[in-house]
C-alpha cells in the first residue's frame, strides 16, 4: 500500500524546495513558523498554536491561522483549544497528589475505594485503570458516544452490566470507562469535586489563567472551535477537502477522560510548574508518572509505533534516542515532554486529523540537529546502519552495501515497508535521487512486491521519466491485478 499519493508528493517536493530556500537565511525559530505554516497547508488545519520550553521558561510561543473559519476570526495566543485526551494527562498527576497525601496507593484495587463494583472489576488496579490495561468495558458505544444519554447512573448501569474485555494487564486498550472511576475516586478522597481539586491544584498553581473545564455546549471565550476533514454518509466515512464543524460533548462525570481546554502557553507554565515541583514534591512520583506500564507478559504497549507505551495518564515514547512523554488529545493537540534534553513542546490545533504528535519532532530538530528527520532520525535501527554507509559509498550501491552489511552480520535484514516509507520521506526531502535509488533497491529485495514496484514508478514520474514509470506501474499492476493506482497511471501515462 503506498504511503502518499503521487499528486500529494510532487506538490510537497516544491513546496519543501521553496521553503528550503527560504529557511536559510531564518533563525531557529523563524524556519519553526516556516515549517508549521507548510503543515498547516498540506494539512488544511485551520489554526495552530505552539509553545517551547527550555530552561524552565518559555522561549516561543506562536500562533497562527484562524480561531474561526465562517467569520474569519484569527488565532491569537489567548485562543483557547481544547485538548481532549491530555486531560488525562491531569488526572495522573492528581492521583499522584493524592498518593503523596498517602490517600492511595496506585497498586490499590479499585474496591479499596470505590463500592458497587462488578465482582469482576475489584481486583483492578488503580495503575491498570490509568494505562489502559484493566481490561474494563468502554462506557463509549460503537458510535463513540457516552452511554446513558450523558447521565451519570445510567452510564454505569449500562457499563456495569458488560462482560469484562479481558484480563487485566493481558493487553493495552484505550479505555474511558477507567477514567470516569478516577473521577469519582478523587471526588471521594479530595473532598471535592475532581474538577475543583484539578483547578485548585493544577490550574491555580500552574498560572493557567484561560485554562477552563468545557466542551462545544459551552460558550467559550475567545474559542478556537473544532474542525474536520471528514463526513459521515451511511455506514461509512468520507474525506473532505476542507474543513466542516465537529461537534464535542463531555458530561462533566466524563470530563476526566476529555474536557480540558487551554492555550499552548498555559500548557507550557503547566510544563514548568511540574517539572520544577509545584504540582508533585518528590522526584520519585514523576518517575513514577512517567514509567511505562509493563503488561503480564512483561512487555509494553501504547498507540502506534511513536506512542509506543502508557504511563499513569501520559501516553510514553519509548526509545533511546530522545525518549519522551507525548499526551496527545483528539487527534488535534500533543504535547512532548523530552526526558532527557531540557526541552519541551507543545503544539495545539482545531483540526481533529491534525495529528501535530507527528510534527513535534521534527520542531525539536530545530533545538537538537540530531533529530531532524533529514538527519536519519527516527529510522530502524539497521536503516540508520544502510544510511551511514550508503552516505559513504553511495546511494547508487544499495545492493553492495546490503551484501556487505549481512557478511557483517548475517542476522541483518531491510524490512520492505520501512525501506519503502524511508524512500517517500527522501522524496519529501527532495533528495529524489537518493529516493530513486531507495526504491531500486526495495525492488531487487523484494521482486514479488507489486507495492515496491508501485512506488518506483511513482518516483520515475515525479522525475518525469515517465518510460520507466510506464514499465514499473506495468509491473507492479501484474504482480497485483486490483492495484487500482497503478491502472490509473498507466491509462495517463499511455494517453
Amino acid at each position: 500500500m503506498k504511503l502518499i499519493s503521487f499528486t500529494t508528493i510532487f506538490l510537497l517536493s516544491l513546496s519543501l524546495i521553496n521553503v528550503s530556500t527560504q529557511a536559510q537565511h531564518l533563525t531557529a525559530s523563524d524556519s519553526i513558523d516556516v515549517f508549521l505554516k507548510n503543515k498547516m497547508q498540506q494539512r488544511r488545519i485551520p489554526g495552530l498554536q505552539i509553545a517551547v520550553i527550555r530552561n524552565g521558561q518559555i522561549i516561543k510561543n506562536n500562533t497562527f491561522g484562524k480561531a474561526n473559519l465562517e467569520y474569519n476570526i484569527d488565532a491569537t495566543n489567548e485562543t483557547v483549544f481544547s485538548i481532549n485526551s491530555i486531560t488525562k494527562a491531569f488526572v495522573g498527576i492528581a492521583i499522584m497528589q493524592l498518593s503523596e497525601e498517602d490517600k492511595l496507593k496506585i497498586t490499590d484495587p479499585l474496591s479499596v475505594h470505590l463500592d458497587s463494583l462488578p465482582d469482576a472489576w475489584r481486583n483492578i488496579t488503580i495503575q491498570q485503570v490509568l494505562s489502559h490495561i484493566s481490561g474494563l468495558p468502554d462506557i463509549m458505544d460503537a458510535d463513540e458516544q457516552v452511554l446513558g444519554h450523558n447521565d451519570e447512573r445510567e452510564a454505569m448501569r449500562k457499563v456495569k452490566a458488560l462482560p469484562i474485555e479481558f484480563q487485566p494487564g493481558e493487553k493495552f486498550s484505550y479505555n474511558q470507562t477507567g477514567y470516569v472511576l478516577l473521577g469519582q475516586m478523587i471526588t471521594k478522597l479530595s473532598g471535592m469535586h475532581f474538577t475543583k481539586f484539578i483547578e485548585d491544584r493544577q490550574f491555580k498553581v500552574s498560572g493557567m489563567k484561560l485554562t477552563r473545564f468545557g466542551d462545544s455546549y459551552d460558550v467559550i471565550p475567545n474559542y478556537a472551535g473544532a474542525y474536520t476533514l471528514t463526513k459521515q454518509m451511511g455506514d461509512r466515512f468520507i474525506r473532505n477537502k476542507t474543513p466542516g464543524h465537529a461537534y464535542m460533548q463531555f458530561p462533566i462525570f466524563f470530563r476526566t477522560a476529555a474536557g480540558i481546554q487551554s492555550t499552548a502557553t498555559d500548557l507550557g507554565n503547566w510544563i514548568i510548574a511540574l517539572k520544577s515541583g509545584k504540582l508533585l514534591k518528590k522526584p520519585a512520583s514523576i518517575d513514577l508518572l512517567w514509567t511505562p506500564a509493563k503488561l503480564n507478559n512483561g512487555k509494553t504497549c501504547g498507540f502506534n509505533l511513536l506512542t509506543n507505551g502508557y504511563a499513569l495518564g501520559w501516553p510514553t515514547v519509548t526509545r533511546k534516542e530522545h525518549p519522551a512523554v507525548g499526551p496527545v488529545g483528539g487527534g488535534r493537540s500533543a504535547l512532548f515532554v523530552y526526558l532527557k534534553d531540557d526541552l519541551s513542546i507543545v503544539i495545539l490545533t482545531n483540526l481533529m486529523q491534525g495529528n501535530p504528535d507527528q510534527l513535534i519532532d521534527e520542531v525539536a530538530g530545530y533545538y537538537i540537529p540530531d533529530m531532524h528527520e533529514a538527519n536519519g532520525f527516527g529510522l530502524p535501527a539497521n536503516l540508520k546502519k544502510l544510511r551511514t554507509e550508503l552516505l559513504k559509498q553511495g546511494f547508487d550501491r544499495g545492493i553492495t552495501v546490503v551484501t556487505q552489511l549481512k557478511k557483517k552480520d548475517p542476522t541483518f535484514q531491510v524490512n520492505e515497508n520501512e525501506l519503502n516509507s524511508w524512500g517517500y520521506q527522501l522524496v519529501s526531502q527532495k533528495n529524489l535521487p537518493a529516493a530513486l535509488s531507495i526504491f531500486k533497491l526495495n525492488v531487487v529485495l523484494y521482486p514479488g512486491s507489486a507495492n515496491a514496484f508501485d512506488s518506483l514508478a511513482e518516483a520515475y514520474e515525479i522525475m518525469n521519466n515517465q518510460v520507466e514509470a510506464l514499465i514499473n506501474y506495468k509491473k507492479s499492476l501484474a504482480l497485483n491485478p486490483k492495484n487500482k493506482n497503478a491502472a490509473d497511471r498507466i491509462q495517463a501515462l499511455t494517453k
